[in-house]
């Protein structure tokens, strides 16, 4: 029988909040900034050319974290039908944003700061975004009840191994029991 202290439930998965414009289509390096053989894995040539530089070993890699994904991105729907299918992500829940105007002038926070705190509702969250600055994460430290991971990929690359590394360390620490988290 659990102690008074302990929930038989299983605390939810944290969210892992997805944006796809840098993370997930790098842009914005010159070929001087790339490996040798970056690779453009094919697109439909009437689709959106930047479609080409999907890496189809991401969504396994997505899906293999112990995490609720979720869309937190300007392709809001568009996002389950042009990215999950080439990356083999199914339909994911997306995050409906208020009108974006860039920099919240109140707190020099990004516009999707508050948004996704709000969606979050106090569940432990990462977000994945080529954005994020240091007045996002103070932001968030002040105005969240719950843990939170703000990691920043480099858009001229997108996710790389290291990042997958630095994501799948701190959902691991969410996935424990609490009294054995380190």
């Amino acid at each position: 029988m659990p102690s008074p202290t302990q929930s038989s439930v299983p605390a939810p998965l944290p969210v892992l909040f997805l944006d796809v414009d840098g993370p997930l289509i790098p842009f914005g390096a010159t070929s001087r900034d790339l490996p040798d053989g970056y690779p453009a894995y094919g697109a439909r040539p009437d689709a959106n050319p930047l479609l080409a530089r999907l890496d189809p070993a991401l969504g396994p890699r997505l899906l293999a974290l112990p995490c609720e994904l979720v869309w937190a991105t300007t392709w809001m729907a568009d996002a389950n039908a042009w990215i999950a299918p080439r990356i083999g992500l199914p339909d994911l829940p997306v995050v409906a944003w208020p009108d974006p105007s860039g920099e919240d002038p109140r707190t020099r926070t990004h516009w999707k700061t508050r948004p996704l705190v709000e969606y979050a509702a106090g569940r432990p969250f990462v977000w994945v975004d080529d954005e994020i600055t240091p007045a996002d994460r103070t932001w968030v430290r002040a105005h969240h009840a719950g843990r939170a991971l703000l990691h920043r990929v480099d858009p001229r690359f997108g996710l790389t191994p290291a990042d997958f590394t630095a994501l799948a360390a701190w959902l691991r620490g969410h996935a424990l029991p609490r009294e054995a988290t380190p």
